[in-house]
């Protein structure tokens, strides 16, 4: 809760929108985009307190969503902002190869947007801002007292040589209120009901190194999973769903000869806060049809399984 109290969106929107201004002033602000709803509704605050005074970047990693990049950019001409798609993927894929340690994974994958986003911000004329989408829990798990849980690279690690102030509206939100704040700022439901999202992506749900056709498989997968939600009418019961690719391989049977592919694992979590996630106890007659299209869809996948991990022990995300 926002100061410890219950959150009014609409006293929240305003005295954000107030503290940006005297924050920024006349000032360019540069934002990092990620298309989902923190770094949305952190670009709707801004761009409410200074206009076209915000400019607004969305780096593809390579590590989206199946059609992402193009789907969200679309998403974005609608709400009046001024965003510039940059795509990137041969730097990050070439950052992780030979990594596969999750925590050095996720550092690399930070480090190298954080140098994608330095070079465009850069050519933004007169910008003196950072804005970021930073929430709550985003610091919790840098910053624990018994360690880092899982770095965010939205949390450190801007380049000195930048000069850029930082600008985070959001960062004693959880994601809930977030959601509220968006409401209230008119955001419509694409971007409010969009699941929660990491920051490096699919990234950390393809185990073991990263490589485009490891991450393409899991696109792919992942794809079949998220739209046999929606035709299912479960999409919008679930605070986030995901796909995960395992490293390890099994052996299978496709058209009677043997097969030894990748096995995925299949996520789906309530949660309010993100601190703690219960598992949804989806429908097995589902579960049934999601591993027959993944396996008879994908290739290089022959075996699903279905996570049933809480958290805590277990995160939310694999890595």
């Amino acid at each position: 809760m926002y100061n410890g109290e219950k959150l009014n969106p609409k006293q929240f929107v305003e005295t954000a929108v107030k503290e940006i201004r005297e924050q920024v002033g006349n000032d360019t602000v540069v934002l990092g985009l990620s298309g989902g709803v923190d770094s949305t509704v952190t670009a709707l605050l801004i761009d409410k307190a200074i206009g076209h005074n915000l400019v607004c970047i969305f780096v593809d990693h390579g590590l989206l969503r199946k059609n992402e990049f193009e789907d969200v950019l679309a998403s974005y001409e609608g709400l009046g902002l001024n965003v510039k798609g940059i795509r990137a993927a041969d730097r990050f894929f070439a950052a992780c190869k030979g990594i596969t340690d999750p925590e050095l994974k996720r550092k690399a994958i930070g480090k190298t947007f954080i140098d994608v986003f330095a070079d465009e911000a850069r050519k933004v004329q007169e910008a003196k801002w950072l804005a970021q989408g930073t929430i709550w829990p985003d610091i919790a798990e840098s910053h624990s007292d018994k360690g880092t849980i899982k770095s965010h690279h939205n949390v450190g690690g801007l380049p000195e040589d930048l000069h850029f102030g930082l600008v985070e509206p959001l960062k004693y939100l959880y994601k809930y209120e977030v959601r509220e704040v968006g409401a209230e700022l008119g955001l419509d439901q694409y971007f409010l009901g969009r699941h929660p999202f990491p920051g490096p992506g699919l990234g950390v749900r393809c185990l073991e190194e990263l490589t485009p056709e490891r991450v393409h498989i899991l696109q792919e997968a992942d794809a079949v999973f998220i739209d046999l939600l929606r035709k299912e009418g479960l999409y919008d019961k679930i605070w986030q769903a995901a796909v995960v690719l395992l490293p390890v391989r099994s052996t299978g049977i496709k058209d009677g000869a043997r097969t030894y592919d990748n096995v995925v694992a299949l996520r789906a979590v309530n949660s309010v806060d993100a601190v703690t996630a219960e598992v949804v106890n989806l429908p097995f007659e589902f579960l049934q049809k999601a591993a027959t299209a993944i396996i008879a869809q994908v290739d290089g996948v022959n075996r699903v399984v279905y996570d049933i991990s809480p958290k805590p022990p277990s995160t939310i995300e694999w890595e």
